[in-house]
């Protein structure tokens, strides 16, 4: 049983990544711009995050393995769409689609867990579900960039389709329906106003650094604040709230909701940036640039498991400080000593950082959700650990991808306007659009090609140091966060122990 929902959350978090290493080769292919690369890679998230709330709410009402069902039986032709789409606003439109269908499955994976297990044997499998949730998602790029050698950008798209139907199956034969659902109605408004939150926010971050742009971003901007508004409002009055918030106000529950978007934000934020870099500034094959992820891949994997000894044995405040060392080291290597002739055990070394740190910090952060409310609102805790991986994705993703973008236009247009002042606007625009269009430029002008490509390359290199720093500065907050506000093991078991009490 265990096995069938950690396929199905396979499937999910491999859909998450497959796009990563493949962006330069969709960017050459339909002459994207970095913001449009941006939705692209964001797209997924944004499905799965803005509706993964909702979607878990209905599961818990309507049946877990119906939507775990639907949810297989949707990506399938999501992954089509995708692979074949004839145009980057299709293959955008199609990763939506996808993150939708991961929202139908991927909730309830981590509510079916919480239903079956509990005490030290729900540790273990959520450890396990982290774990190899997040090795799968980490494979992804090693999978597509070996795809990318012989065939088409659209491929890395195809690889979960064999997963998709094992998952199917799986879910179909070994999953039992019925495990503690509630006959509680739907806050159905709640769901809406919860989609429109999480996807106006997202939209908003990514479109903040482009030009012409600042009206869609502000009007974005004002959709997501008064769809808060009204989500809380709506929760403080619904008879049966989408979101509990007496049980979300708990000390436990939020600050462990807060430290987890950071934790899998850098996660996915990081192999965004690296995997671009790879291939644009150091020369990396697709291939070589998704094996070059492989050692956070190995160790996150073997790190999990004893991250689930030591929350058992410190508790999860100790388990989750001393992941969060180790991505503070990841980012601060990579700002450092990332650079236009890095060697790879100066990659590896920071990927690695990265594996130790999600591994560490994953499964506590997962582990006091589900432990901190009542089974009956498994689909709530479910959910808001789906949105640390997604949401925080996303959030830092866009974040990063809106860092990226802005420095390196800013850098490019400095660079232009030092070497070459009298440049057309067609040329700048051209230049500062992404590193491929200026790829093409060097094509288009080869008696300048050398001057264009090292300019591009120090100017994407000064973007992502923007990004690094905003991820050295959201770390540092997570751990200021869960230093000072989530409690020590003893005081941990005691709310615990409280929060049962009451539930009961």
């Amino acid at each position: 049983m265990l096995t069938a929902l950690i396929v199905v959350a396979a499937v999910a978090n491999l859909n998450l990544s497959v796009a990563n290493v493949a962006l330069p080769s969709i960017g050459r292919a339909f002459d994207s711009s970095q913001t449009t690369l941006d939705l692209i890679a964001v797209g997924y998230s944004l499905g799965l995050a803005a509706s993964v709330l909702y979607l878990g709410a209905l599961g818990d009402r309507y049946g877990r393995k119906l939507m775990l069902l639907l949810g297989m039986g949707l990506s399938i032709p999501a992954c089509l769409l995708a692979a074949y789409a004839p145009s980057d606003a299709v293959l955008f439109g199609a990763r939506v689609l996808g993150g939708i269908s991961a929202g139908l499955a991927y909730p309830t994976t981590l509510a079916l867990i919480t239903a079956l297990w509990a005490g030290a044997g729900r540790t273990k499998a959520i450890a396990l579900w982290s774990a190899i949730g997040g090795g799968v998602a980490a494979l992804g790029p090693l999978v597509a960039g070996a795809l990318l050698q012989s065939f088409w950008w659209g491929s890395v798209f195809l690889i979960t389709l064999p997963l998709a139907v094992l998952a199917l199956l799986l879910a179909f034969s070994l999953v039992p329906g019925g495990v503690n659902e509630t006959t509680e109605p739907v806050d159905n408004l709640g769901g809406v106003l919860s989609v429109v939150l999480v996807g106006s926010l997202i939209l908003s971050i990514n479109f903040a650094p482009v030009p012409d742009k600042g009206t869609l971003t502000l009007v974005l901007a004002g959709v997501a604040l008064v769809a808060l508004v009204c989500f809380v409002l709506r929760q403080r009055v619904a008879a049966n709230p989408l979101y509990d918030l007496h049980v979300a106000a708990r000390r436990i529950f939020w600050v462990a909701a807060c430290a987890g978007v950071i934790v899998f934000g850098s996660l996915m934020g990081s192999a965004f940036v690296s995997q671009q870099y790879l291939q644009n500034v150091l020369g990396y094959s697709t291939f070589e640039a998704g094996a070059a992820f492989l050692p956070a891949v190995v160790l996150m994997v073997l790190v999990a498991p004893r991250s689930a000894k030591l929350v058992e044995t410190r508790g999860a405040r100790f388990t989750l400080l001393v992941g969060y060392v180790f991505l503070l080291l990841a980012f601060g290597w990579m700002l450092v000593f990332w650079t236009d002739g890095s060697a790879y055990w100066q990659i590896g070394l920071a990927y690695a950082f990265i594996g130790v740190g999600v591994g560490f910090a994953g499964t506590p952060a997962s582990h006091s959700l589900t432990g901190s409310v009542p089974v009956r609102r498994a689909g709530m805790a479910s959910g808001t650990a789906d949105l640390q991986r997604d949401l925080g994705g996303a959030i830092l993703q866009s974040v990063f991808g809106a860092l990226l973008t802005a420095g390196y236009a800013s850098a490019f247009s400095a660079a232009i306007s030092t070497q070459d002042p009298s440049a057309s606007s067609a040329i700048r625009n051209m230049l500062t659009k992404s590193f491929s269009s200026a790829a093409d430029a060097a094509q288009q002008y080869p008696q300048h090609a050398s001057q264009i490509t090292a300019a591009a390359k120090q100017s994407f290199l000064d973007g992502a140091d923007w990004a690094y720093t905003a991820g050295i500065i959201a770390i540092a907050a997570g751990v200021l966060l869960v230093f000072f506000l989530f409690p020590r093991r003893e005081r941990e078991q005691q709310l615990l122990n409280g929060y049962r009490m009451e539930d009961s």
